[in-house]
Parts: structure tokens; C-alpha cells; sequence
């Protein structure tokens, strides 16, 4: 009998453990943070030169850079694309709004079984067409997009009623919080959000954080030294720009030393974006001597073209660049391989074989449908396009070189095409002619 016993130990007794380690093998944390008004030069690591960024320039160098990440060109549009995967003409009926019918990101990750919650600018419920929208003032939309927790501004208060930075008007859970003068609305979601971390740090979580820096108005933030004087704090100057993107990484870097205090820094995936391009009225240098203008609002390069870091330790033992394209509406499908599960009807690719090493086919075409629907300003450049890493084509065949007109000031004359930039520019409108039909005039 102790022989047989001593042979079952030896067959089965490994298999069993082996078994039980991987089925306790944690699904990793997500953490998606997304800079408000943040092109990708504003960034240390994409060769800024105006501006300190240590601690998002660590995750890059400890992770992934994607140099080439298309959004929208404008706030609520990128949102809409982002936590649905779904191009603009799919689901985009009001600016500031996102409808109940759909299905986004956090219900992805709260289906799979992850703990929840979003963090800083809201900007959905409708509150600019109040009229039209019967829900606008109801509290718990967030919750049934998927996030257990919220702490947000703009959610049935608008800007009108109080801004996101000094004495910031801010609804946490179903409250609206006491204001005070001296509170930093970014500080009361960072902590919104390390609290949320420290109380959940024992099952999966999923945290959204789209920033309300540094859209302006640019004022000081708690480490400039005008942020003394009260009557400052509300002063708009692009002076203040800089602090801001300070700010911003210093936010950053309170997360990802929590997620080190916590030993959970391993297996959180980090993904660090912005929404659209910066501030038109932002200059900014890069170490090459040039400077970009921010584009927010216009279909060029510099409104459209973001940072997109992913920082996975566990996953990610070499930092290196990925210079082919990555579109907003990769990000849902790339969160449900994540989550470990079957993703929802969407327009995107997901790029999580990238993250954890395996065979991938970089997307040849990148395509924005904006139609903004918020005022001249920015319903001027509402617009299609199609791209590929160098070339770019509009729907009025509006046809650019990138790689020597960033600014898209000289488009290609037809008659002057080689070979292949005719190739490439027969492949762009055979993309483009896929959503011709979506297009109002």
C-alpha cells in the first residue's frame, strides 16, 4: 500500500500543483491614463524639448513607444472612438454626449470580472443639449458604462457651474463634493485614484483616467509659484503651460510609486495617451530645432498625432519603439485581449501580440471620420481621412507626403507621382471609398 501511495504522489501530486499555479496565475491590472490637450510633443521621450517629463519618460524607457498614435482631433470624438473601438459615424450623435446603447471599454473589463472605476473629465451626459437629452442630469450613466466608482468633473455640472482646477466642482459616487479654494481638482482624482488602487489591490482592476490636464485655461498649478496668490490661480497664461505638463508627470509618477509600494508595479499594465493635439496657441520645441504648433480642433498632424506608451514589466523585459501605426479604435479590442475575452463588434485592431510578444501584423491604413458637430471653430475642419505611415488622403483626394509636409501645406500634385506613391495612393482610396457613405454633406 505505501508503494502505491508513494507512486501516486510521484504521477499526479506535480500535475495538481502545476495546474493550480496557473489557474491562480492574477489577470494583469490595467491602468489607461489619458492626458486632456496632449500632443506628442509635449513629451520628453518623443524629443521635446520644452518640457520635463521624468516619470512618463520612464515608463517609456522601461516599456513600449508607439511613435505614430492617431486619435481625433477633438475631445468628445476621441472619447466616443477610444471606449468603444468604433469609428465616429457609428456612434457619434452630439458632442459631449455618448449613447446608453453602447457597449465600451469598462463594461468590457467589469464583464470579465475586473474592479472598476474612472477618474477626472467626464464631458458625456449631453449637457450642452440639455433640451434633447431626457438623461443629462443622471448621476449613474458612469456606472452603467461599466465603472463601479467615479470621481468626475463636468457629469451633470457643467463649466458654467464650476471649473477643474482651484476650487474644483467635482462628483464622486453619486455627490457632489464641498468645494474649496484650496484644492486642485487633478490632486483630488489622483487621490481618487490611489485610494481606489490600495482598497482593490488584492483582485484585478481597471482604472480610466482621462485627465483634465492640460486643457486650458492654463493656470497654476500647486507647485507654481503663483499658486500663493488666490486671484492667480484663475489667471489665463500660457505661461502656465509648462507647470501643467509638469503636473501632469508628477500625477503620473504617484501612480506607477504606488503600484511599487504595493508590489503590484509587474503585472499593471500602464498605458499612458492623450486625446488630440495641444492647444493651438502651445509652441513647442523639440531637440531636433524645430517647433510644432498644436493642432487640437484641425485634422493635421499635430492634431491628431498623440503620445502611446505601455509600461507591463511582466510582459515587457526590453523597451523598444514601434514606429509603425496605431489608431484610437485599437485600444478597445487590444483591453477585451487583456480581459480575456471576446470582443464586441468594433472597427479596431488590437495590438496586444505587440505587448506580450507575439506574431503581429502592423495595420497598413489608419482612418479618422470627424464631424465634430461643436461650433465653426472646430466644425471648419471636419473632415476624412485615410493614412499610411508617409502618405495621407482626403476625401476630396487631397493628397500629402508626411514625411516632408508635417503641416500639410503643399499637397502632391497627381501628375508628379513615381510608382510606388501611386500605389500607395490607389490602396488609400480603396480604403477610403469603404466610408464614402457615411458622409453627410
Amino acid at each position: 500500500m505505501k508503494i502505491i501511495f508513494k507512486i501516486f504522489l510521484l504521477a499526479f501530486v506535480p500535475t495538481l500543483f502545476s495546474c493550480t499555479s496557473n489557474t491562480d496565475k492574477k489577470q494583469p491590472n490595467v491602468i489607461l491614463i489619458m492626458a486632456d490637450d496632449m500632443g506628442y510633443e509635449c513629451i520628453g521621450a518623443y524629443g521635446s524639448a520644452s518640457y520635463s517629463t521624468p516619470q512618463i519618460d520612464q515608463l517609456a524607457s522601461q516599456g513600449i513607444r508607439f511613435q505614430n498614435c492617431v486619435s481625433q482631433p477633438l475631445c468628445t470624438p476621441s472619447r466616443v472612438k477610444i471606449m468603444t473601438g468604433k469609428y465616429n459615424y457609428r456612434n457619434y450623435d452630439y458632442f459631449g454626449h455618448l449613447n446608453l446603447s453602447e457597449y465600451t471599454f469598462g463594461n468590457v473589463m467589469q464583464d470579465a470580472g475586473y474592479a472598476t472605476c474612472i477618474a477626472g473629465k467626464w464631458q458625456l451626459n449631453g449637457l450642452a443639449y440639455k433640451d434633447k437629452m431626457e438623461d443629462w442630469n443622471d448621476n449613474t450613466r458612469p456606472n452603467k458604462f461599466g465603472f463601479e466608482e467615479y470621481c468626475l468633473w463636468q457629469l451633470t455640472k457643467g463649466r458654467n457651474e464650476g471649473e477643474r482646477y482651484a476650487d474644483p466642482l467635482i462628483e464622486q459616487n453619486g455627490k457632489v463634493l464641498d468645494r474649496n479654494a484650496d484644492q486642485y481638482g487633478p490632486d483630488i482624482f489622483a487621490d481618487f485614484v490611489l485610494n481606489f488602487i490600495e482598497r482593490k489591490k488584492d483582485q484585478p482592476f481597471f482604472v480610466y483616467y482621462p485627465m483634465v490636464m492640460v486643457h486650458d485655461p492654463f493656470v497654476p498649478t500647486p507647485d507654481s509659484k503663483d499658486w500663493a496668490n488666490r486671484e492667480k490661480r484663475y489667471k489665463n497664461d500660457t505661461a502656465y503651460f509648462k507647470d501643467m505638463v509638469a503636473y501632469t508627470d508628477k500625477i503620473v509618477g504617484k501612480i506607477t510609486g504606488k503600484l511599487k509600494e504595493l508590489n503590484l508595479d509587474e503585472n499593471t499594465v500602464v498605458i499612458f495617451t492623450g486625446d488630440n493635439g495641444t492647444h493651438k496657441t502651445i509652441h513647442s520645441r523639440m531637440v531636433e530645432g524645430f517647433s510644432i504648433q498644436g493642432g487640437k480642433g484641425n485634422t493635421i498632424d499635430a492634431g491628431t498625432h498623440v503620445p502611446l506608451i505601455v509600461h507591463w514589466p511582466e510582459q515587457i523585459k526590453k523597451s523598444r519603439v514601434f514606429e509603425e501605426l496605431i489608431e484610437f479604435s485599437d485600444f478597445f479590442p487590444t483591453l477585451t485581449e487583456l480581459a480575456g475575452t471576446e470582443a464586441k463588434e468594433n472597427d479596431g485592431k488590437s495590438f496586444y501580440p505587440l505587448l506580450v510578444g507575439d506574431k503581429y501584423e502592423p495595420r497598413e491604413t489608419a482612418f479618422v471620420h470627424y464631424d465634430p458637430q461643436w461650433g465653426k471653430n472646430v466644425n471648419q475642419y471636419r473632415n476624412q481621412f485615410v493614412r499610411s505611415l508617409d502618405y495621407k488622403l482626403y476625401r476630396d483626394s487631397n493628397f500629402y507626403h508626411l514625411t516632408t509636409d508635417k503641416l500639410e501645406k503643399h499637397p502632391i500634385n497627381i501628375n508628379s507621382l513615381d510608382a510606388e506613391a501611386l500605389q500607395i495612393k490607389i490602396q488609400l482610396e480603396t480604403e477610403m471609398k469603404k466610408h464614402f457613405g457615411y458622409w453627410n454633406e
